[in-house]
C-alpha cells in the first residue's frame, strides 16, 4: 500500500537557491575528487566521507568526518554495512520545507545534507575484465544507490552529483550562494538515470549467468545453444555526446555523434588527422568500408560509395607491398564510382598506397594506421578525412537497428570462424587452389554489399558488383556490366540462392567459370542444370549472406 502523504500544500515553505552547509561524499572512481573537496572546504562545507574516499581526502590535508562518526556504528561485514544508518538517511530524506521535519531533526540531534556527491561500485568495469562469480558479486552496490535515490527522491532540498564531469556546477554554485531548485531536478533525473542503468547491467549479468547454468546442463550440441544465443530481458544503450555534426542525411536534418560507452572501439573512437569535419553519411560510409575490410585476415582494402562497395580486394602475398596491392586492385574495379568515395584498410598505409590515393578524390580515409610519410602526403590534401582507428578495432556481440515502436537485435554477420568445409559440389569439376581462393575471397566480399548482391572476382579482387537491386536477374546484369570484358575467367558469388536460372544464365553468357551461393530454391535442380550444360564449378555454401 503506497504510503500517504498527511501534509497539505499549505505546509510547505518554498526554497529555490540552497546553500550547501554539510557534504556527504562517496566514490569508486576519484577523477576531480580533490578538486572538488578543496572548493567545499573553502567555503566552510563539512564533508563527511567514507572509507577510501576519506583517505584520499585527508590524504590531501582537507578536513574530513568519517561515517563512523556520524552514525556511532563501525563499518563491519567487509564493508557492506557503513552508510545504511539513520543518521545518515535522514539527514538524506528530511523535508526541510517541513517545520515538523525540521523540528524532528533537531529533537534527533541529525543535521542534514545539502550535497551528495556519490558514484557506485565498478560493478561493470568488473564484469568487463573477465572476473567470474562472487568477486563480481562483491561489486553489487548497495548503499551507493541508497544514498543516491534517497538525495534523488528529496531534491527539493538535497543536490545529488554522481558524474566527476558535473563537479565543476557544483564548485560554481559554492561561488552563486548554492545550487538552485533547477540545478538539483537536473542532477535527480541524472541520478536516477544511473541507478536505472546500474540495475540493468546488474540484471543483464544475472541472466547472463543463469544463461551459461542452462547451457551448461542442457545439451551440448549446436542446436540447443542456438536455442537462446543470449538475448537478455531488456537492456539500455548508453553514449556520451562526441559532437553535433552539421547535419544528417540530408542538409534539413539534424545529427550528432554519441560514443558507445564501455569498452568498444570503432569507428567513433578513431582519431581524426586532418581534413573536414566529418559528415553523418561520412560515418555511414567509413563504418561499412571498415566492416568489408576487416572480414579479411589478409591486407585488405575496401572502397564503398553509399554504403555500397565499388571495390574490394586483397594485397597478393608475393607484393612488396600488399596493402598498396589491395588498394590499386580494389579501385580498378569501378574507377568511375570509387571518384569520391570511402577508403578503409586493415593494415597500416604506406607510402606508396598514400601516392595512389593523391591523385584520387576521395572522401574519407581510415586505417589502423600510417607510415608517417604516408601521412604527410595525405594531409596535403585538405579536403580528405584521414581517421586512424584505435589500438584494438572491436565489434559489438549484438548490432542494433531502430524500427517505429522498437529495436531490432541480431548477432552481426561475420566471418570469424570461416571454412570452405561445409561447401558442397553441385555442379562441374572440383575447383582448382586458385580458383577455390578467388570463390572464398568473392564470398567473403559479397557479405558487404546490399542484397540482392552479386559480386564477380578475380586475383583476389571485385571485377564487378550488382547490389540493391529487387530482382536478382537485373543485380547480374549490373554486375556484369561494371565488370565488362573482365567477367570472362571470373567468379561470381551471389549473397541468397539463384529462385530461377534466368540470373545465373546472365553470369555463364558473361563467361564466369565458377559460381558459389548458398542453395535452398525450389528450382535448384535447374539451377544446377545449367551450370553443368555450361561446364560451370558451382558450389553450395548453405548460408546466405543477405545485407539491407
Amino acid at each position: 500500500m503506497a504510503a500517504i502523504n498527511p501534509h497539505s500544500p499549505a505546509d510547505y515553505r518554498h526554497f529555490d537557491r540552497i546553500q550547501i552547509r554539510r557534504a556527504l561524499i562517496s566514490v569508486s572512481d576519484k577523477t576531480g575528487l580533490i578538486e572538488l573537496a578543496k572548493a567545499l572546504a573553502a567555503t566552510g562545507v563539512e564533508i563527511v566521507s567514507t572509507g577510501s574516499t576519506a583517505k584520499t581526502i585527508a590524504d590531501a590535508g582537507i578536513a574530513v568526518i568519517e561515517v563512523a562518526e556520524v552514525t556511532g556504528f563501525p563499518e563491519s561485514l567487509d564493508g557492506r554495512v557503513k552508510t545504511l544508518h539513520p543518521n545518515i538517511h535522514a539527514g538524506l530524506l528530511a523535508d526541510l520545507r517541513l517545520i515538523a521535519h525540521e523540528g524532528q531533526l533537531d529533537a534527533l540531534k541529525i543535521d542534514p545534507f545539502q550535497l551528495v556527491v556519490v558514484n557506485l561500485y565498478p560493478f561493470v568495469q568488473t564484469v568487463q575484465s573477465g572476473a567470474k562469480g562472487d568477486a563480481v558479486v562483491d561489486q553489487i552496490d548497495i548503499g551507493g544507490p541508497a544514498m543516491v535515490r534517497a538525495a534523488a527522491k528529496n531534491h527539493a532540498n538535497v543536490a545529488i552529483v554522481t558524474e566527476p564531469g558535473r563537479y565543476s556546477e557544483v564548485i560554481e554554485a559554492l561561488s552563486n550562494g548554492g545550487t538552485t531548485l533547477a540545478q538539483r531536478r537536473a542532477f535527480a533525473l541524472a541520478a536516477f538515470s544511473h541507478t536505472a542503468k546500474y540495475d540493468t547491467a546488474v540484471a543483464n549479468w544475472f541472466e547472463a549467468e543463469l544463461e551459461a547454468e542452462w547451457r551448461k546442463n542442457a545439451d551440448q550440441s549446436k542446436d540447443a545453444a542456438s536455442k537462446n544465443p543470449g538475448f537478455v530481458s531488456s537492456f539500455e544503450v548508453k553514449g556520451e555526446l562526441t559532437s553535433v555534426l552539421r547535419y544528417g542525411e540530408n542538409s534539413h536534418q539534424s545529427a550528432a555523434l554519441y560514443r558507445a560507452a564501455g569498452q568498444l572501439t570503432g569507428i567513433a573512437q578513431a582519431r581524426q588527422h586532418g581534413g573536414k569535419d566529418m559528415s553523418y553519411n561520412n560515418y555511414v560510409d567509413a563504418d561499412a568500408a571498415l566492416r568489408a575490410a576487416y572480414d579479411f585476415s589478409e591486407p585488405a582494402v575496401a572502397i564503398i560509395k553509399h554504403a555500397n562497395p565499388c571495390g574490394i580486394a586483397v594485397g597478393s602475398s608475393t607484393s612488396s607491398d600488399p596493402i598498396a596491392d589491395a588498394h590499386a586492385k580494389a579501385h580498378m574495379c569501378d574507377e568511375m564510382s570509387a571518384f569520391g568515395g570511402v577508403i578503409a584498410a586493415n593494415r597500416i598505409v604506406t607510402l606508396e598506397m598514400a601516392k595512389q590515393i593523391s591523385s584520387i578524390f576521395t572522401e574519407v580515409i581510415i586505417a589502423p594506421g600510417y607510415e608517417i610519410e604516408a601521412l604527410q602526403l595525405l594531409l596535403k590534401k585538405s579536403d580528405l578525412r584521414i581517421l586512424e582507428l584505435p589500438a584494438a578495432y572491436t565489434r559489438d556481440k549484438f548490432e542494433y537497428r531502430q524500427i517505429s515502436g522498437g529495436i531490432l537485435v541480431q548477432q552481426p554477420d561475420e566471418f570469424s570462424n570461416f571454412s570452405t568445409v561445409g561447401w558442397t559440389l553441385v555442379a562441374g569439376k572440383k575447383a582448382d587452389p586458385e580458383t577455390m581462393r578467388d570463390l572464398e575471397f568473392a564470398w567473403r566480399a559479397c557479405r558487404s554489399v546490399k542484397s540482392n548482391a552479386i559480386l564477380l572476382a578475380s586475383d583476389g579482387a571485385s571485377v564487378g558488383v550488382g547490389m540493391g537491386q529487387v530482382n536478382r536477374v537485373d543485380s547480374c546484369k549490373l554486375a556484369v556490366a561494371r565488370a565488362e570484358s573482365r567477367s570472362r575467367g571470373a567468379v561470381a558469388a551471389s549473397d541468397a540462392f539463384f529462385p530461377f536460372k534466368d540470373g545465373l544464365e546472365v553470369l555463364l553468357e558473361a563467361g564466369v567459370k565458377a559460381v558459389v551461393q548458398p542453395g535452398g530454391s525450389k528450382r535448384d535442380p535447374e539451377v544446377i542444370a545449367a551450370a553443368e550444360a555450361a561446364g560451370v564449378t558451382m558450389y553450395f555454401t548453405g548460408e546466405r549472406h543477405f545485407f539491407h
